[in-house]
C-alpha cells in the first residue's frame, strides 16, 4: 500500500518532471517574458520558470529604434539554453526580434514587396542594414544608381529596400537600395517623357562628362548637352564649365519621340551676344581682345563674352607675309585689333592686327 508521503513525493516528482520537460521544450523558441529588474548593463527577465534570464541592455537598443524599457514591460525573448554557470537562463532579445523579423521578411520577399530598414554600418564590399531586428547585407553596387560622394548621409535614416536573396539556413539576407531608385526612376521617366516638349525649361544634374558634351539627369531620363550649346563663349571641353553632380538649368532644344533622345542647351537661356552686334562694332573701331585659338589660316580673338573675331593670317603683319600665325601671336595674348567687317547673320567679325601698327611701306613711300 502506497503511503501518503510516497504520494506527495510522486506528485512532486511528476510536477518537477513536467516543469523540466516544459522548460526543455522552450529552448530554441521565442517566449513572453516580464522585465523584473534593470541596471546599467543588464535586464533581468522572468519567463515563468524557476530561474530568471539575464539579457545585455544593449540588445534592447537598435539603430532604428531606441525606446527606454522599464520594470513590468512584457517582451519577446529567445531561449538559448536553460542555465549558464551562474544558474540563469540564457536569453536573447536580438534573436527574438530576428525570428519575428524573418517571418515578416520572408512574406515580403515572396510577394516582392519593399521593406524598411536603416543602414548602420560598413563591412567589406558593402554595408549592414537593420531590418527591424534582422541584419541584412547591402552590396556597394546596390547602394545607388550613381556614385555618391557622402555615403554617411544615408546612415541612420529609415528608407525602403528590396530583398534580393534570403537564406534561412545561413541566416543571410541581401538587399538593394538601387532597385528601389531604378523603379522610381522608371516611373519618373514615363511621366517626364509624356509631357516633355521643345522649349521646355528643366532642372537637372550633370551625370557624366565627355569630350563632346555632358549628360544631364532630368529626374528619370538623361539628356545630352552638347559642348557647343553650353556657353556662347568658346570652350574646348565641357569640364571647363561643368562638373559631375552640378545642378543646372537647361532648355529642351529637340526631342525625338521614336529614339527618346533629348537634346539640351544652356546658352539658349542667356541673351544671344550676337544680337545687335552690328550696332556695337563698326568698320575702323579699335579694341582690345584675347587670342583664344590659333589655326593655320589665322587666330581667333575674344572681344567680349561670347563674341569672337578672326584675324586672318594676311592681316597680321605688314612685312612677315610667309610666317604661320603661331610664329606671330600666342594663345591668351592680349592684342589690339581693328574691326574690318561685321556679318551678324553668319556670326563673323573680321579683325586686323597690322592695322593697329605703323605701316612701314607708307614710311618708305
Amino acid at each position: 500500500m502506497v503511503s501518503q508521503t510516497q504520494n506527495i513525493e510522486m506528485e512532486s516528482f511528476a510536477q518537477l518532471l513536467e516543469e523540466t520537460m516544459g522548460a526543455t521544450n522552450i529552448v530554441g523558441k521565442v517566449v513572453k517574458g516580464t522585465i523584473i529588474a534593470t541596471d546599467d548593463n543588464f535586464v533581468l527577465v522572468d519567463v515563468g520558470l524557476k530561474s530568471e534570464g539575464r539579457i545585455p541592455l544593449s540588445e534592447f537598443h537598435t539603430v532604428a529604434q531606441q525606446n527606454p524599457i522599464k520594470v513590468g514591460d512584457i517582451v519577446d525573448v529567445y531561449v538559448e539554453k536553460m542555465e549558464d554557470r551562474d544558474g540563469l537562463i540564457v536569453l536573447s532579445r536580438e534573436k527574438a526580434k530576428r525570428e519575428a523579423a524573418w517571418k515578416e521578411l520572408e512574406v515580403a520577399w515572396q510577394k516582392a514587396e519593399r521593406v524598411t530598414g536603416v543602414i548602420f554600418g560598413r563591412v567589406k564590399g558593402g554595408f549592414t542594414v537593420d531590418l527591424k531586428g534582422a541584419v541584412a547585407f547591402l552590396p556597394g553596387s546596390q547602394l545607388d544608381i550613381r556614385p555618391i560622394k557622402d555615403v554617411n548621409a544615408l546612415f541612420d535614416i529609415e528608407q525602403p529596400f528590396q530583398i534580393l536573396k534570403m537564406d534561412a539556413l545561413r541566416g543571410n539576407i541581401v538587399v538593394s537600395r538601387r532597385a528601389i531608385l531604378e523603379e522610381s526612376r522608371t516611373e519618373a521617366r514615363t511621366e517626364l517623357l509624356a509631357k516633355i516638349s521643345k522649349g521646355q525649361i528643366l532642372e537637372g544634374v550633370v551625370k557624366n562628362i565627355t569630350g563632346y558634351g555632358a549628360f544631364v539627369d532630368l529626374g528619370g531620363a538623361d539628356g545630352l548637352l552638347h559642348v557647343t550649346d553650353i556657353s556662347w563663349e568658346r570652350i574646348t571641353h565641357p569640364s571647363e564649365v561643368l562638373h559631375v553632380g552640378q545642378t543646372v538649368q537647361v532648355v529642351v532644344i529637340d526631342y525625338n519621340d521614336e529614339t527618346k533622345r533629348i537634346s539640351l542647351g544652356m546658352k539658349q537661356l542667356e541673351k544671344d551676344p550676337w544680337k545687335e552686334v552690328e550696332g556695337r562694332y563698326a568698320y575702323g573701331n579699335k579694341l582690345t581682345g584675347r587670342i583664344t585659338k590659333i589655326t593655320d589660316y589665322g587666330a581667333f580673338v575674344a572681344i567680349e563674352p561670347g563674341i569672337e573675331g578672326l584675324i586672318h593670317v594676311t592681316e597680321m603683319s605688314w612685312t612677315k607675309k610667309n610666317l604661320p600665325p603661331i610664329k606671330l601671336v600666342s594663345t591668351s595674348q592680349e592684342v589690339e585689333v581693328m574691326v574690318l567687317e561685321v556679318d551678324a547673320a553668319k556670326r563673323r567679325i573680321a579683325l586686323g592686327l597690322k592695322q593697329c601698327m605703323e605701316n612701314p611701306w607708307q614710311k618708305v613711300a
